[in-house]
């Protein structure tokens, strides 16, 4: 991943150069593309590279978030990039412009809404899911084997209910239940109840989280916010290393 981010990187910096790849056979580099190709060794020197010339995009590039993840817009040649820009030193430059637009959205969150799953004083952990969602479902079975491994997280959890037809409905019926957590723990193991519970109560937090999911931004599930970080989807190695960094530590 580190490479091909790297890759990315090396065609952004030479997007713009009216060159020829080197090993064409056609024409010869331009000494514009000639000095893009020197700079690109020397800057990325762990890169090693087969081919290079011209890149689709012209134009300057900008950045924008959407959805709580970072894009580039070369507005001249109407290309969308979905990218990962590194600096000379490695540093991931997306990434922390991404970390920052979500410490700036998480202040949308009321976190007193949020329907808590979890022992207090473990690692906390805001929780956009959906209980049709597969990827949500295999997070759940995740977050119970870090339980069963005594690593619990306390989660706070809000519902996205826009994508599956059910979701919404399923949603409140756990809202609506005696033992909210057990029924949500049952509803993401596979149960599927006779008869789904309502209750204006219910009702109206599925509405607020709908609410709260227009405000943040989110677009997929499931999105968690850990430490302020926005992870994107079910990404076991990131959730393993701050369950691993979070040892001995309580939630403020």
């Amino acid at each position: 991943m580190y490479r091909s981010a790297k890759l990315i990187a090396a065609a952004l910096l030479c997007a713009t150069a009216p060159a020829y790849a080197q090993d064409s056979g056609t024409e010869p580099l331009t000494a514009a593309a000639a000095e893009a190709q020197r700079q690109l060794r020397q800057t990325f020197t762990n890169l090693t590279f087969e081919d290079f010339g011209p890149a689709p995009i012209s134009g300057p590039i900008y950045q924008a978030i959407a959805g709580g993840r970072v894009i580039y817009f070369a507005p001249e040649s109407q290309h969308l990039l979905f990218a990962a820009v590194y600096d000379k030193n490695g540093v991931n430059l997306t990434a922390l412009a991404q970390d920052a637009s979500a410490r700036k959205r998480l202040g949308a969150i009321d976190q007193a809404n949020a329907l808590v799953i979890g022992p207090a004083g473990a690692p906390r952990v805001i929780e956009f899911t959906d209980p049709d969602c597969p990827y949500c479902q295999a997070l759940e079975r995740f977050w119970l084997a870090k339980e069963a491994e005594g690593k619990p997280v306390q989660r706070l959890v809000y519902f996205v209910s826009g994508i599956h037809p059910e979701a919404a409905a399923k949603a409140e019926h756990i809202l609506c239940s005696p033992d909210r957590e057990a029924t949500f723990k049952a509803v993401y193991a596979g149960a599927h109840p006779s008869a789904l519970r309502k209750c204006r109560a219910g009702a109206e937090k599925v509405a607020r989280d709908a609410e709260t999911v227009r405000k943040m931004g989110v677009s997929g599930t499931p999105t968690l916010f850990v430490e302020g970080k926005l992870v994107s989807g079910f990404q076991q190695a990131e959730l393993e290393a701050f369950l691993e960094a979070s040892k001995g530590k309580a939630s403020p």
